[in-house]
């Protein structure tokens, strides 16, 4: 098994993300392609990325999003690596704002 994402199948699936043009595609496509457990696990990580971002403890972290330390931990180790896509996302977002 690879130890990349850098495959067609990949490549395939955000050619196809891109493609949705609004809140209501994304969740229409992410239901069918996503368990509900997958989306809710997908979503959550991403929360905590964004509240680590802002600051805030890992105690304020899992209180508020229900992630235990373990997923904290691992999201930190994320936005702490070269990869900023996160990040990058997260700042596009708030200039909407």
């Amino acid at each position: 098994m690879k130890n990349t994402i850098d495959t067609d199948a990949v490549k395939q699936l955000f050619q196809a993300i891109l493609k949705l043009e609004n809140e209501e595609e994304c969740y229409a496509f992410f239901k069918d392609i996503c368990t509900p457990n997958e989306l809710l696990a997908f979503s959550q990580r991403f929360d905590v990325a964004i509240r680590l971002m802002r600051g805030e403890t890992y105690q304020e972290v899992s209180k508020d999003t229900g992630a235990s330390t373990a997923t904290i931990s691992r999201v930190k180790r994320l936005l702490n690596d070269d990869s900023d896509g996160i990040e990058m996302v997260y700042q596009r977002m708030d200039r909407k704002k």
